[in-house]
């Protein structure tokens, strides 16, 4: 079985890129199940009605969110209705939307998928590896085969979130940090690692970015209001194939692809 995350997916040039790039990955490499990190796709911040659409028409299973999950006033609704977006499973009870699904990638084959917040600069919500190993033992009732985004800043964190896990879910893949980690491994216990999977977006930006806006907030201290970069575009993502008779892990390999636009 084998599943294609796709990194953080950025404003317009994040979907452009999904646009241009990803039916080369669907016929080369023939992914089973498809998901990508969409918190940034509306704009730089956030998720719509119209985007989520255009994503899913594109090949996306599933869309995995983060800190920025809320950032637009339709998200209350839309991951309320849509059962193949995530928010990150570790917020309160009663926060709308639901933080892990199970899905049927072929009559015989199911695959489960949690996503996680850091607690490390982010937002403190509940222990994001007690949820981890409850959720995680709780879908192994049902398959084996387990894909966690674990939306973290600190790679301490995410690192430890895979040792962790390890054994006990097929994949442990980081997003949020939007820039592509060059540790992709199976760890012992047969779970796939990556502390980042990278950004889908501008690639000539700072993490998406227009690279003046940031240079600028930096040397001055001051507030600026960030605008995604345009220009030649990037898709980043991993690829993983997951033996469906143990979960197990077998293989992980980054991509790196770039676009004309």
């Amino acid at each position: 079985m084998r599943v294609l995350m796709i990194g953080d997916i950025v404003g317009r040039p994040g979907r452009k890129a999904v646009q241009e790039l990803l039916p080369y990955l669907l016929h080369e490499y023939r992914p089973d199940l498809v998901v990508a990190n969409g918190e940034n796709a509306a704009g730089g911040n956030g998720i719509t009605p119209p985007v989520a659409a255009e994503l899913f028409n594109r090949g996306i299973h599933v869309l995995t969110m983060g800190n920025h999950v809320w950032d637009k006033r339709e998200a209350e609704n839309l991951l309320e209705e849509e059962a193949r977006i995530l928010r990150p499973a570790n917020y309160p009870d009663g926060t709308p939307g639901r933080g892990y699904t199970i899905i049927r990638v072929k009559e015989d084959l199911q695959v489960g998928i949690i996503n996680l917040s850091g607690r490390i600069f982010l937002s403190t919500l509940e222990c994001p590896f007690r949820l981890a190993r409850l959720l995680a033992e709780e879908i192994r009732a049902t398959t084996r085969m387990i894909l966690v985004d674990f939306h973290a800043e600190a790679t301490s964190e995410k690192v430890a979130m895979g040792w962790y896990l390890d054994g006990l879910v097929s994949a442990v893949v980081g997003t949020h940090t939007h820039i592509q980690t060059a540790d992709a491994r199976i760890l012992p216990g047969g779970t796939a690692y990556i502390t980042d999977v990278g950004m889908t977006g501008p690639r000539d930006s700072i993490l998406g970015v227009k690279t003046e806006i940031v240079i600028k907030k930096f040397i001055t201290q001051m507030p600026v209001r960030f605008e995604v970069a345009t220009g030649p575009v990037q898709l980043e993502a991993v690829l993983i194939d997951i033996n469906p008779d143990t979960g197990r892990a077998e293989a992980i390999q980054r991509l790196q692809l770039y676009g004309t636009s």
